[in-house]
């Protein structure tokens, strides 16, 4: 019985129409298409963080001639939270937001216009040292998480293209 509904469910799915979004591996659509993505300058630590993430993650299908770029623009905050009796900060909260246009460069149409943000807590203990180990860790953590964000975006809005292609 149960491998009659396995076999079902299975036919069921088959039939939806759903397909894996990076078919073909490095050679499908949607990876060639993200390795052709040129990451413009962004400004600040966060942002050479961010654009490493970026170009790591774009850049994993090989090197492909740009035929879109990407442009960024963050705002990276740390702001004290939990305030004890003697008002110092016991609790901070680091957020990392972006703000990003993804351009066609042979006719300069924007395809994505997106904002994409991520935050962490950190515990301030008594070693200054540590707090700034951990807002550091924290920006780290943060530009990855946010890079992995855009770039899942940026492939659903180049997959809608090329469906729309098509």
């Amino acid at each position: 019985m149960r491998i009659v509904l396995v076999c079902l469910a299975l036919c069921t799915l088959s039939a939806c129409g759903l397909s894996p979004m990076y078919a073909g591996g490095g050679s499908g659509a949607v990876a060639q298409s993200m390795a052709a993505i040129e990451v413009a300058p962004i400004e600040g630590r966060a942002g050479w963080l961010v654009r490493s993430a970026l170009e790591e993650r774009f850049g994993a299908a090989g090197m492909v001639s740009p035929q879109y770029r990407i442009d960024v623009r963050l705002d990276d905050q740390l702001e004290g939270l939990a305030v004890l009796r003697d008002d110092t900060i016991s609790r901070e909260r680091r957020t990392l937001r972006a703000r990003y246009q993804l351009v066609d460069l042979a006719t300069g149409e924007i395809l994505l216009d997106a904002t994409d943000g991520s935050d962490a807590g950190i515990d301030v203990v008594s070693s200054e040292y540590a707090v700034i180990a951990a807002e550091q860790t924290a920006l780290q953590n943060l530009s990855q998480d946010l890079a992995q964000r855009m770039v899942t975006r940026i492939a659903l809005a180049l997959r809608r293209q090329g469906d729309a292609a098509q």
